[in-house]
């Protein structure tokens, strides 16, 4: 297992934080499979483990969803392809013969135009804090970005002049992000107010800063603290959707396919490197569909 982390690190340059996702992921597994030598791994080892799948808990102490179950069994099958391939192991229990189980199609949540508008103008641009938040809120809608992609910018990253940004996503990928007049006004405005010349864009304890020396990555928010701000904003707006900063990614994929963006435009603008991941959008965004309806239904 060991070797593995260090092979994803080394050969496949996962991100850190992917790496860490498989690590807990393989502790998991190696708890619940009870076995001592991948070579036990077996058809009954993998019904046990699926068994116990299904009676763990999240930290929440609420039962994993299917999703998450199936995250774990594809890193287990991630990591006996491993054995198999790169450490030549004999006797390893084919990847492709553990299945997944059957998950309901993706749902999409979005955000109605009206929930987005208030959302968007919730933070009290009057403070600093503030200004911060509605950055990092129009940042989200105007480019799609995840939230470790959103996190993980930096202030040069910024190109005001061309209203570009080069993001590194999943795998390493790097692709072209753009800023709306909306994002622009809302980032300058709170960068006017950074009294520091600190790397990250997005920071914490801004009256503490002012005297900080670069880079100061202690100062970077959070992943939860983002989270967070997305969260608070919607409750103080009331919106019980219970939005997330991943339903303003799919609020800016529905946006661009509604006004006529084609698909391949937005897998790309979102990094999906498949594009049936981005196919999960046309089902609330299709026009003519909801056309056919009105002329067809009920005549």
């Amino acid at each position: 297992m060991e070797r593995y982390v260090l092979y994803m690190q080394a050969e496949e340059n996962k991100s850190p934080l992917t790496v860490a996702n498989y690590r807990r992921s393989l502790d998991l597994l190696l708890e619940l499979l009870d076995v001592s030598d991948a070579i036990d791994i077996h058809k009954l080892t993998i019904r046990t483990l699926k068994s116990k799948l299904h009676s763990a808990t999240a930290r929440n102490g609420k039962p994993l969803s299917i999703t998450t179950k199936n995250y774990h069994l594809t890193v287990l099958r991630a990591f006996l392809r491993y054995l198999l391939q790169d450490e030549e192991m004999e006797g390893i229990y084919a990847p492709d013969r553990i299945q997944r189980f059957k998950q309901e199609e993706r749902q999409v949540k979005v955000l109605r135009a009206e929930e987005l508008k208030r959302l968007l103008e919730s933070p009290d641009v009057s403070t600093k804090i503030g200004k911060r938040d509605r950055a990092i809120l129009e940042m989200f809608f105007s480019t799609g970005l995840r939230l470790a992609e959103l996190r993980g910018l930096n202030t040069k990253d910024l190109n005001f002049d061309t209203r570009e940004i080069s993001v590194r996503g999943k795998r390493g990928k790097i692709r072209v992000v753009f800023l709306s007049d909306r994002a622009c006004l809302a980032l300058k405005e709170y960068l006017e107010v950074r009294l520091d010349s600190l790397t990250p864009l997005f920071i914490r304890n801004m009256q503490q800063t002012g005297t900080a020396m670069p880079p100061g990555e202690e100062f970077r928010l959070s992943r939860i603290s983002i989270y967070n701000i997305v969260k608070k904003y919607a409750l103080q707006e009331g919106i019980v959707s219970d939005p997330s900063p991943h339903t303003l990614r799919h609020s800016f994929a529905t946006d661009l396919l509604r006004n006529g963006a084609d698909l391949r435009s937005v897998q790309e603008l979102l990094g999906h490197a498949d594009l049936s991941t981005t196919q999960i959008y046309t089902h609330v965004t299709n026009p003519q569909l909801k056309d056919v309806h009105e002329r067809f239904h009920g005549k």
